[in-house]
């Protein structure tokens, strides 16, 4: 329960504060409309309407507060819109349909596991050679950082259309963004929990004569296991993000990126924050998963209680 409890202060605060929002953003769009069905507005024209304030307007017309968490195509949609749409895009449609949230959820999902295992591998397979090796230490280590300092949405449109022009399309260019974008936490993670064993811990192998894969397997390996699963953890959530903005420059049909593409151009803003929620509780879920994981391995380990 203590853990539980400030996780649920900080979801209250920020969903008072969006409950809050919706009326400013969306009041002038809900006076026009109660104007439109015939009830009467202050100010009564559309020019004055716009000279006022969102605060003031909704002060001097208190009888259309209501209407802005109503609205079909809100600036701000309320709270209890974007769970109706939640509600009825994942359990009141069928997983096969193209509006189902499942069906787009599991599109995005596949690619963002795939690239995270391609990620995972290579982040650990560096990871081991710089610990190993001062020569990668000196010369990947430096360009991996450097390769983390350019904008994703610069770079996820190149790779798209490289692989597209050698025919390679689909799956396969989605996932390569998400493990360009999950492997260096995990070569930092890697890298710092290899390193993590102290110089008696090292000191004392040698005493006994180990061998460098001995010390690896007895010894390093087991220490960096805390690190490694924090760093899957930011990962596998950087593997989603890759496989998302990897949906947007091809106009893809399915997909979490998909869906948001069809709320912004066919202005259904419910639509868009439906699926990005979406996206949220699906990377929420992948990270529980993995928390489950380390706990199970660390208690085995003997490193919790």
């Amino acid at each position: 329960m203590r853990n539980v409890l400030p996780i649920l202060t900080v979801v209250a605060v920020l969903l008072g504060i969006w409950v809050l929002a919706v009326v400013p953003m969306n009041i002038h769009l809900a006076v026009d409309q109660a104007q439109r069905d015939g009830v009467a507005v202050q100010p009564d024209t559309p020019t004055a309407r716009q000279d006022v304030g969102a605060v003031a307007l909704a002060l001097r017309n208190p009888a259309v507060l209501s209407a802005t968490y109503t609205l079909d195509r809100p600036r701000l949609p309320g709270p209890q819109q974007v769970i109706g749409e939640l509600w009825r895009t994942t359990v009141g449609t069928r997983i096969t349909s193209k509006q189902s949230l499942v069906y787009h959820g599991w599109v995005t999902l596949s690619a963002t596991l795939l690239g995270f295992a391609m990620g995972t591998t290579l982040g650990i397979a560096l990871a081991v050679g710089i610990v190993f090796s001062r020569t990668m230490d000196r010369s990947v280590m430096p360009w991996a950082i450097a390769s983390q300092t350019i904008p994703i949405l610069a770079l996820a449109p190149m790779i798209i259309v490289m692989l597209g022009s050698m025919g390679i399309q689909g799956l396969l260019p989605k996932a390569i963004i998400s493990a360009y974008l999950s492997f260096f936490p995990v070569v930092v993670g890697m890298v710092k929990g290899l390193r993590s064993p102290d110089a008696m811990q090292l000191d004392l192998l040698r005493t006994y004569y180990a061998s460098p894969g001995q010390g690896f397997w007895k010894l390093r390996l087991p220490a960096s296991l805390p690190y490694l699963f924090a760093s899957l953890k930011i990962g596998i959530s950087a593997a989603l993000v890759g496989a998302i903005v990897g949906e947007l420059p091809t106009g893809a049909r399915a997909g979490f990126g998909a869906r948001m593409l069809v709320g912004d151009q066919y202005g259904q803003p419910l639509v868009t924050w439906a699926a990005l929620f979406a996206a949220a509780i699906t990377a929420a879920l992948l990270v529980g998963l993995f928390s489950v994981m380390e706990r199970a391995s660390l208690k085995r380990m003997g490193m919790v209680r």
